[in-house]
């Protein structure tokens, strides 16, 4: 395959964990957290990675496999995915996802069950059918009661739709605005914009370069990026060929109301043109016009109109 472009495409699991997932680009995902994911009032100095892989209690029970998983200084767990299509049940694995960083805390003998703070990140390439005539990026998730109030404050689900952020370069202001501009454009650019000369920037385009990669580096991000474009096509073909489908099926009960409109004007204009007929053998025989409406149910002026 010959790659044409300059810059890895970051939700490719190659480019993705490229770009994140190893220890000498800890800082583009602390920035990232800080800047994107975390409220204001709380900002990680450090992390470190943890093992992505979660096994059960038990050896049948179901394990979980994480993108990313990293602990921040004070003991908070961080989830972090790309998840490139709509799956089913992607809330519900969400939800199962947190719940293993909760149960590793457990501590034997005594214990107050204090826990540390828990986020699951999701960077959609879609959006929840629910928001598709909305425009918001970032949703931000978490336990709450009957009246709307935060029950819960440790656990918190992210997500950013990433289909919904339009910003052009001109238009990035916050380091917010340009973390997801870069996430979404980086395999289109030719060069970095002038937007984004921030020195963490400086180190994420310079990770980036694909032709900096090893041949063994190369090969990987081949093979990723050829799984996202095929999952990519699937996908663009299911929609097209359900937009064809339903265009289809509303063409043919077009046709079909049609029809049966057709017949229906049929049938009524029938029966006017033989309310005529009558009207007129009536007309003929010089019958009084009051006698022709209660045969025909014509007006006098319908009736007239016929001599």
């Amino acid at each position: 395959m010959a790659l044409q472009d300059k810059y890895v495409n970051p939700f490719t699991d190659f480019g993705f964990k490229k770009l994140f997932g190893s220890e000498p680009n800890k800082d583009l995902l602390i920035d990232f957290l800080n800047e994107v994911v975390l409220p204001s009032r709380h900002k990680i100095a450090d992390l470190s990675y943890a093992k992505n892989e979660h096994l059960g209690q038990k050896e049948l029970d179901r394990k979980a496999i994480f993108d990313l998983y990293c602990v921040g200084t004070n003991g908070e767990r961080f989830i972090v995915e790309m998840q490139k299509a709509k799956q089913n049940y992607f809330k519900d694995r969400s939800v199962f996802y947190a719940s293993f960083p909760i149960q590793e805390q457990a501590q034997r003998g005594d214990w107050n069950f204090k826990l540390a703070e828990i986020y699951t990140v999701g960077i959609l390439d879609f959006v929840f059918t629910e928001d598709s005539d909305k425009k918001e990026v970032r949703h931000e998730v978490k336990l709450k009661d009957q009246h709307n109030r935060v029950f819960y404050e440790k656990l918190t689900f992210i997500y950013l739709e990433m289909p919904h952020f339009t910003k052009t370069e001109a238009e990035l202001e916050t380091p917010y605005d340009k973390w997801l501009y870069v996430l979404k454009h980086l395999p289109y650019l030719e060069k970095r914009p002038v937007a984004l000369q921030e020195k963490i920037f400086t180190k994420l385009f310079e990770a980036a370069e694909i032709a900096k990669f090893s041949a063994a580096e190369l090969a990987g991000y081949e093979a990723s990026l050829k799984y996202y474009r095929d999952l990519k096509n699937v996908i663009d073909t299911a929609a097209s060929e359900g937009h064809l489908a339903g265009l289809q099926e509303g063409l043919k009960q077009g046709i079909e109301q049609g029809i049966e409109q057709g017949r229906e004007q049929g049938r009524e204009q029938g029966v006017i043109e033989s309310k005529k007929t009558i009207a007129r053998s009536a007309l003929a025989e010089n019958m009084p016009v009051e006698i022709i409406m209660r045969l025909t149910g014509l007006t006098p002026e319908e009736i007239e109109a016929l001599r």
